[in-house]
């Protein structure tokens, strides 16, 4: 990103009386088209959703067997122009209104990213509206701040289909990395895991996400019939693997598919099975790697002793049984978990015009409308602390991870 002019917008504008509170207060329009969802919403500096609009690309992609970024890249072309009008019209706010534009820029698919940062800089530009790039996984960390008070610091878990990270949030735009994601995020194994079992041939999942539908035949599974080892048992950091998990049930179900005689694309019959034990298996990992990284904030001092918090968000969050995992988690260190609705984990709009709302209010990163911007499809999030976690060698106490289904 080029280094532009930043305005310094510190102080509401003045308001009439006679206005209602959204008219009195700044008011942003935040875009997202990291990957695949457009998402566009306008929201006052209160967190109130004043309108909203969202286009899944969900249904295109389940049929094409994954998200192929050219197809994408059309479908955000195709429909951002009408999901920000939605979003507009729905808040009853003309584009003069607006206070700034926020718009994803890093990280994401370049080509999905492309289409939001060029339609949001047209806009802005026409408007005469001041820009604010976004880095999408500081998007996720605040939401929870629009739903609750949440003060910093404060340790967030990001997890989603593309993205899989452990940091400290110390301010808007001020984190500390302890983990990331070293091959494949979750989100993508439990959908490569689902095309694989041929899962949308499933009877009950053949309009669901692969994340959805492992989480749904996982309730009637039982994971003991077919375990799987936790990846990375041996290596004592905060980082993330899942591409060795993922060969593990790729072996088993290539074993179960020679001993029931059936091809490639088939249903098994121990679908279930295999369901409970891969979703056992990626929150475990999730979960021992989490309870690292509070040992580490706890032994350095990067936590307040009063209410600590962990805030666990992206499209991974929704998953429930995931939730549990890191409950256990919590509950044995003394920390209370934070998790915003489903609707929210996911990737929307609302989360971009936050971060752009939490921004403007401390005048951080707010560029005048003919400063170029270019988008980053890789983008770390603030200061990389992994080689201290690493170096800390962190051994975990034993903690029973039996979860309730």
């Amino acid at each position: 990103m080029k280094s532009g002019r930043l305005l310094h917008l510190k102080h509401p504008f003045w308001c009439p009386p006679s206005l209602g509170k959204a008219a009195c207060s700044r008011l942003v329009l935040g875009i997202e088209t990291s990957c695949d969802d457009t998402g566009a919403a306008v929201l006052d500096e209160t967190g109130q959703i004043l309108g909203e609009s969202l286009h899944s690309q969900k249904e295109v992609h389940l049929r094409t067997g994954g998200i192929i970024p050219t197809v994408a890249q059309q479908l955000h072309r195709e429909h951002i122009e009408r999901v920000v009008q939605q979003a507009l019209e729905r808040s009853g706010v003309e584009p003069s209104r607006l206070a700034a534009v926020a718009t994803t820029v890093k990280p994401g698919l370049a080509l999905s990213l492309a289409v939001g940062l060029r339609f949001s800089q047209t806009f802005a530009r026409q408007h005469n509206k001041s820009f604010i790039p976004i880095h999408h996984m500081e998007a996720h960390a605040l939401t929870v701040r629009m739903l609750q008070p949440v003060a910093f610091p404060f340790l967030v878990l990001l997890v989603s289909g593309g993205h899989s990270l452990l940091a400290v949030a110390r301010g808007v735009d001020d984190f500390l990395l302890l983990g990331h994601a070293l091959d494949e995020a979750p989100g993508d194994t439990l959908d490569k895991v689902a095309r694989r079992l041929s899962l949308i041939k499933h009877p009950q999942c053949s309009t669901l996400s692969g994340g959805q539908a492992i989480e749904l035949l996982a309730k009637d599974g039982d994971r003991m019939r077919v375990p799987f080892r936790t990846p990375m048992g041996q290596t004592y950091d905060c980082c993330f693997s899942f591409a060795g998990l993922r060969n593990q049930i790729n072996m088993l179900i290539k074993k179960k598919e020679a001993e029931e005689g059936i091809e490639q694309g088939d249903l098994l019959s121990c679908v279930n099975d295999i369901a409970a034990s891969t979703q056992h298996t990626v929150a475990s990992h999730l979960a021992k790697r989490t309870h690292r990284a509070i040992l580490f904030c706890k032994a350095n001092g990067l936590l307040p002793s009063h209410s600590p918090t962990l805030v666990l968000s992206g499209g991974v969050a929704s998953n429930q049984y995931i939730r549990k995992a890191l409950t256990i988690i919590t509950d044995t260190t003394g920390l209370r978990l934070l998790c915003p609705p489903a609707k929210f984990c996911t990737d929307n709009g609302v989360m971009i015009a936050w971060n752009g709302v939490e921004r403007l209010r401390e005048g951080k990163g707010i560029l005048s409308p003919d400063v170029d911007v270019s988008y980053e499809p890789k983008a770390q999030l603030g200061v990389d602390l992994t080689a201290e976690v690493k170096a800390a060698a962190i051994r975990l106490p034993s903690v029973r991870m039996k979860i309730p289904t």
